[in-house]
């Protein structure tokens, strides 16, 4: 019998991706597997139900009958705990889990011995890039941040002659070089910005004026393990704020993006900062659902402070449902794919991959640091 892999509908506000797009759940099933979709599962993302009819799919009334004849679930946010109990034992999920901040979801996961990977957990390595959730929809998030600072902000961002005269291009700082500022720096450079970055690790360096963008040099190291950064002393974060302090206050836009899975985002922007802008400039902090990197955020809301506007977007990625769902969708086939043959699943548990992303199995927490967040 083939393997039965299950996309709901996902319930969470606002949330409007799905979890396969139709090209990737016609390629599931020409591995053999069966694919059953919620109806409607994908019209918040303009794919309608019936892209995905295939001699191998099925359109499902209700998430009730899905889960009941799932093997697999493809989500996009965590299931609710409701969802959790309509999962047959034993069933394999994939999602974005974020388990530091569900730990009763986990309990439940691990108590109906549901295998659970977390995708935001997958290895940062070289052979795992092509299934690497946080990246594909930290490109969408941040090309959609830089949209949403020109939206903002009291200016234009190119530089306009007119007959009034010649109008200057707008100053964008922008927080942390990974993808998503990679992304935020080359579309403010688009939009006519000139564009400065920071990011406390140096190789980020060649990155950003390969873009176009001025590296802003503090003189702070952090390189981290994995490809992120450590967490700074007291002292780094002094010298670090002393210099980016100079080059917010001369900005139209600031764009934060700095962010450290499974923790607080660091605060970086303090209100002093904010407090030292020029009226009419804009604090766009992609890290929001963190916390935020600036000290003024408030997550979901824009607000005015002094005559600066500080936005904190949640669930960027989602405004953007088309490619954030293709690119979700290719990054979860790229993902299970090599271990399906002939519409049989076999999970490879020597696989480095499958192995460090595993969030429960078998009625065991695997990810250590949420075991150790539940033993507290």
């Amino acid at each position: 019998m083939p393997v039965r892999m299950a996309v709901p509908k996902e319930c969470a506000s606002g949330e409007r991706r799905v979890a396969l797009d139709p090209m990737m759940a016609e390629r599931f099933t020409k591995l053999g597997a069966e694919v059953l979709i919620e109806k409607g599962a994908g019209l918040s993302a303009f794919f309608a139900d019936d892209a995905y009819t295939s001699k191998s799919s099925r359109l499902l009334e209700d998430a009730k009958t899905l889960y009941a004849e799932a093997d697999v679930v493809f989500k996009v946010q965590p299931p609710t705990l409701e969802e959790v109990e309509l999962l047959r034992e034993g069933t394999i999920l994939l999602s974005i889990l974020q388990p530091h901040r569900n730990l009763e979801l986990v309990k439940r996961l691990q108590a109906k011995k549901i295998t659970s990977f977390a995708m935001e957990l997958i290895p940062r390595i070289s052979r795992a890039q092509s299934m690497d959730v946080l990246s594909s929809q930290a490109a969408v998030a941040g090309y959609k941040v830089a949209l949403l600072a020109a939206n903002l902000s009291g200016g234009f961002f190119p530089m306009l002659t007119t007959a009034a005269g010649t109008i200057r291009p707008a100053k964008v700082v922008i927080v942390g070089a990974g993808v998503a500022g990679l992304q935020a720096i080359a579309t403010a450079k688009r939009l006519g910005a000139m564009v400065e970055a920071y990011d406390i690790r140096p190789a980020a360096r060649q990155e950003i004026e390969s873009l176009g963008a001025k590296m802003i040099d503090t003189g702070v190291s952090a390189e981290g393990e994995g490809g992120y950064a450590r967490e700074l002393t007291a002292e780094e974060k002094q010298k670090q704020a002393d210099t980016l302090a100079r080059h917010i206050a001369a900005a139209n836009a600031v764009i934060t993006t700095a962010a450290i899975p499974g923790r607080a985002a660091p605060k970086i922007v303090t209100t002093a900062m904010v407090e030292g802008m020029k009226r009419g400039a804009v604090v766009v902090d992609l890290a929001a659902e963190s916390g935020g990197n600036c000290e003024l955020t408030q997550p979901g809301e824009t607000i005015d402070h002094h005559g600066v506007t500080v936005a904190g977007p949640l669930n960027i990625p989602s405004s953007f449902p088309v490619p954030a769902s293709e690119m979700y969708a290719k990054n979860l086939y790229n993902f299970l794919s090599p271990m399906v043959k002939d519409g049989v699943l076999n999970l490879d548990w020597d696989d480095e991959v499958i192995a460090k992303s595993a969030l429960t199995r078998d009625g065991q927490v695997c990810h250590e640091p949420t075991r150790k967040l539940l033993e507290q």
